[in-house]
């Protein structure tokens, strides 16, 4: 919901702050690789159009135990508190809902895992018949749920977004009430369509997750099936100095790290790195300069409309394994 992450599979369940849950599943299946990232994040309530939810606990897989031989795994949240026990995680006060990330750098290799939820005590009992009473209240709730989400994410870029310079990004900074090991640099583009937007940044090796994405005014993501508007460093072009510059444009620049506008002359900027083990700082984010189309960066071995076409074609065999996976 609101600009989602391309390599990203979102998963969520509402929450009571009183009751215990078990969440289970597995770290994708071998010899295949799984996922680059598994994370968790507690919130405090639901997105609207005045506020965000409150952050009040984030993680990934590496704060608990998950079996080597078969990658499975199993986490407790509750009211209680057991420190000791490393697989479980105390729901703070407020606790509403819980949010699941799992995220591929290389959508061809990676592997989804599971995962499932369910309430402790509830194992074997059927929940009570539904009554037209309760199903209207369901109805009447979704229909709420939806006008606040298109209201929330059209205000959501305004606070985020629309304040900063146009054809700029910030530097890297936590994302606002987002994961703990997550930074984001963030901006809106306004190109006409001869010239391009080059992005350079350098590639992060101390970082498993970096990805950027371009989105509509709307603040929903370009269409990443049918074509490239997004990339991960794993499938993006690395110069030989470490960096990897993205050409942001409405016509083919000739570039493997074309970022197609598809008719949206304005539109949003976000790049992501995740799974990070150490602050970063200016020198790892982004370098912006806006060019007349054929000045933009080109390979010296040049770049095939073939080789546009194979990428197309991988993007979405991958895409659908992955949503059927």
């Amino acid at each position: 919901m609101g600009l989602d992450n391309p390599d990203t599979l979102y998963f969520h369940s509402y929450l009571r702050d009183d009751a215990e849950y078990v969440v289970s599943g597995r770290r994708g299946t071998p010899p295949r690789k799984p996922t680059t990232d598994l994370s968790f994040q507690i919130l405090n309530g639901d997105y609207s159009p005045i506020d965000v939810p409150d952050s009040l606990a984030a993680f990934d897989d590496r704060a608990f135990d998950v079996d080597p031989s078969d990658g499975t795994f199993e986490i407790r949240f509750g009211p209680s508190a057991h420190e000791r026990e490393r697989n479980y995680f105390r729901l703070p006060k407020g606790s509403a809902m819980l949010v699941v990330r799992e995220v591929y750098s290389d959508w061809e290799t990676e592997q989804r895992g599971t995962i499932r939820i369910r309430r402790a005590g509830n194992e074997g009992k059927a929940p009570p018949p539904l009554t037209h009473d309760r199903i209207a209240k369901r109805y009447g709730v979704a229909g709420k749920i939806l006008l606040s989400r298109l209201k929330t994410f059209i205000a959501f870029p305004e606070w985020f977004y629309l304040k900063l310079p146009v054809n700029t990004l910030t530097e890297p900074r936590l994302t606002p009430g987002g994961l703990a090991s997550q930074y984001s640099s963030v901006g809106h583009y306004d190109l006409d369509a001869e010239q391009a937007m080059i992005v350079t940044v350098p590639a992060a090796k101390d970082a498993p997750y970096q990805g950027i994405q371009l989105g509509s005014m709307w603040y929903i993501s370009l269409d990443y099936i049918n074509h490239q508007t997004s990339l991960t460093a794993a499938q993006a072009h690395v110069d030989p100095d470490g960096m990897m510059r993205f050409v942001i444009s409405e016509h083919d620049a000739g570039h493997p790290n074309w970022l197609e506008t598809l008719g949206h002359r304005r539109g949003y900027v976000q790049l992501r790195w995740q799974r990070l083990s150490r602050p970063l700082t200016k020198q790892d984010g982004p370098e912006v300069e806006i060019v007349p189309i054929d000045r933009a960066p080109k390979l010296e071995h040049g770049y095939s409309a073939g080789d546009y076409r194979a990428r197309i074609s991988a993007r979405q065999t991958a895409v659908a394994q992955r949503m059927l996976g």
